[in-house]
């Protein structure tokens, strides 16, 4: 048996090529499959299986493109009631191939219809080897059941009885691979580690932890993450199975005259991908801003609209191929062109420009000490504006700015804050959309304002992937 690892950075994916002696599965694939096709090749295996664990939430499945150029079959829940041709799998089913034995469990909690594949390597031995949990349990946490809503409650009690009365009954010795890893927003707080074991899990695993099901239910269904938007859109694109990559627009290189002839359309958006500090000096207005080393795309699927084409500003051809590549990902898929020559092609033909003011720790603290009536809004996530913030800070998500700049006054100087100036940047390409003139964006973020010892360090921004913090507010 040979298992080879792949992760996805920003979305913290992790899928897997499970190999025999000559034909090998992968489990839970990435959209853009070439790495398996070229893994698969250099190692002289044939990809015969394409498992999947569930219904992903948080990124579109490569199974379809899969499926089409290695003739692979398709395995998946039959309680998922997938549209496209696929081999439906219940309860105690089971897959062989040369030395490998795969065993399904019905692992329901993260989603309805999630498995677990329970892999033993016969020419080993009859044990099990390891299993492919998907997102029913992760290094240091398990799957948030509370991506449904209105069945949050009964799916924390059907992720309980996977994990205690399934997954737990394993040996301790039985190594589990997971489909996300730190950084991703499927569970609340993972480990940087893609794998462990059931024994470790068992006795370090803080949700394993509460054997009260009750108490279980209750840790999982309040104070969770914000799930992005297109938590709720992704899962049932892969249930019909996505467009494949070669169905998609191609990616066009559009000359000035073009670029302006294509905004003039109100179906047409922009989105600038620069670093925030080149955002901020110099912009089209009414653009988008997603800062491409930021987490692009948790961010692109979370704010932008799905139902219209998006043309790209940004650093140069590669990086405008980057970010179509990262949006597919999350399933938007009508990044249709980009400006050649980027933003200075627009400057030097003396077009309009917007612009956001870029403040430092040290700005924002004369503010703060000042006499300026102004806003101060932070757009970090509860958890961690709780942990610490400044006093009389706004608490807004970034993404929630769409629909709560009403709670803010447009005419009033607003300044953004974050954990490093990503995201509030963000919200800075939100508030000027709705008309917000007088907006500053703090550089470094709370990282640099507690930097400069203006604040105490925020211990979710500092490890994010840390264990659930629980603190009081620091005053500021």
């Amino acid at each position: 048996m040979l298992l080879k690892h792949y992760f996805v950075e920003k979305i913290a994916h992790s899928s897997y090529i499970l190999a025999g002696q000559k034909s090998c599965a992968v489990i839970d694939p990435q959209r853009d499959i070439d790495l398996y096709l070229r893994e698969a090749r250099q190692m002289g295996f044939q990809i015969t299986h394409i498992l999947q664990t569930h219904l992903h939430a948080d990124f579109i499945s490569g199974h379809m493109d899969l499926a089409k150029q290695t003739g692979a079959k398709i395995y998946i829940a039959k309680s998922a009631e997938c549209t496209f041709e696929h081999e439906p799998l219940v309860e105690g089913d089971t897959i062989e191939f040369d030395n490998i034995h795969l065993r399904v469990l019905e692992t329901p909690g993260h989603t309805p219809e999630h498995l677990s594949f329970v892999v033993t390597d016969k020419n080993r031995g009859e044990s099990p080897i390891g299993v492919f949990v998907g997102d029913t349990m992760f290094v240091g946490d398990v799957g948030r059941p509370d991506l449904f809503p209105d069945m949050a409650q009964a799916l924390a009690g059907k992720l309980y009885h996977s994990l205690h009365d399934k997954l737990l009954k394993l040996p301790d010795y039985c190594e589990v691979y997971p489909a996300h890893g730190a950084g991703s927003l499927c569970g609340r707080s993972m480990g940087a580690k893609y794998l462990t074991t059931i024994g470790y899990e068992r006795k370090y695993n803080p949700a394993l932890q509460i054997d009260d099901k009750d108490e279980f239910i209750l840790s999982l269904t309040e104070d969770m993450p914000s799930a992005p938007d297109h938590f709720s859109r992704c899962s049932d694109i892969n249930r019909k199975g996505p467009a494949r990559i070669d169905e998609l627009p191609r990616l066009a290189r559009l000359s000035l005259s073009e670029f302006q002839m294509r905004i003039q359309d109100d179906q047409v958006v922009l989105l600038d991908t620069r670093n925030y500090l080149a955002f901020g000096g110099q912009h089209i207005k009414n653009s988008w801003h997603l800062d491409l080393n930021g987490n692009f795309p948790t961010f692109a699927g979370w704010v932008l609209p799905t139902d219209k084409d998006i043309l790209l500003i940004a650093d140069d051809d590669e990086k405008a191929q980057s970010a179509v590549t990262w949006a597919r990902r999350v399933g938007i898929d009508r990044i249709v062109g980009y400006l050649a020559g980027g933003i200075t092609v627009w400057l030097t033909a003396g077009l309009l420009t917007g612009r956001v003011q870029q403040i430092s720790a040290e700005d924002l603290h004369d503010f703060i000490l000042g006499e300026d009536n102004f806003t101060l809004v932070d757009v970090r996530a509860r958890a961690e504006f709780e942990e610490n913030h400044i006093q009389g800070a706004i608490n807004i998500e970034t993404a929630d700015l769409r629909t709560e700049y009403e709670q803010l006054d447009p005419k009033k100087r607003t300044i953004l804050v974050c954990s490093s100036g990503n995201r509030s940047s963000l919200g800075t390409s939100i508030l000027a959309q709705q008309g917000f003139k007088h907006l500053l964006n703090v550089t470094g973020g709370m990282t640099g304002y507690s930097a400069a010892g203006y604040t105490k360090e925020c211990r979710v921004c500092a490890n994010p992937h840390g264990s659930r913090y629980f603190s009081e507010i620091f005053p500021g």
